[in-house]
């Protein structure tokens, strides 16, 4: 993983409420244990036709979207079955931030879990970004505030371990691995039990 100060970046908007995991990265993709190359799948019964051809209506398909990083989702984003494919597919694609209302639990913890960042952020701030495609933002961690180019900085919640293991670009287990040397020693000063 990467490690997450500050992003900044255009938005991509994507209003849909409710857009669930098998929207996101659809259930035939989930043969792989890779992350390589699911982001060419993020969306992908909306973002091609029949014959595999973009559609140049769908809002990741158009030429603004082009090297946005931060996602602005409709109500819900996240929804449904739980795949780590999902912000594996996001991340792949080139998202690093998720923006929304409400991101449901299963997928932020995926998110979390991953290096993807799930931002919420209250009502207002999400009308104007659902109505302004292509702002440029900027996401502190750090400060846990996204930044608005009117000048507003709203705040946003996220626990204190996933922020650590985000800013610092590690998981659970490359966490737990910087304890190594406190765990060994634990043990040893630990009176053997049979």
């Amino acid at each position: 993983m990467e490690p997450i100060s500050v992003i900044r970046s255009r938005t991509v908007v994507l209003p849909y409420d409710d857009v669930d995991t098998d929207q996101i990265i659809p259930a035939r993709y989930l043969t792989t244990t890779t992350r390589e190359g699911l982001g060419e799948a993020a969306f992908a019964d909306w973002r091609y036709d029949a014959q595999g051809e973009p559609r140049a209506d769908f809002e990741l398909n158009r030429p603004e979207a082009a090297g946005c990083r931060v996602l602005v989702a409709g109500h819900n984003f996240g929804c449904g079955s739980s795949r780590e494919h999902a912000p594996w597919a996001l991340l792949d694609y080139g998202i690093l931030a998720v923006i929304s209302t409400e991101i449901a639990d299963i997928f932020r913890s995926n998110s979390l879990k991953n290096g993807l960042l799930p931002v919420v952020v209250d009502q207002q701030a999400h009308a104007w970004l659902l109505a302004n495609p292509g702002a440029e933002v900027s996401i502190d961690l750090g400060a846990r505030k996204v930044s608005l180019p009117d000048g507003r900085e709203v705040a946003f919640p996220i626990d204190g371990f996933s922020r650590y293991c985000l800013m610092n670009g590690i998981d659970q287990l490359g966490f737990l691995l910087q304890q190594e040397a406190q765990i060994v020693s634990f043990e040893q000063n630990r009176p053997w039990q049979p």
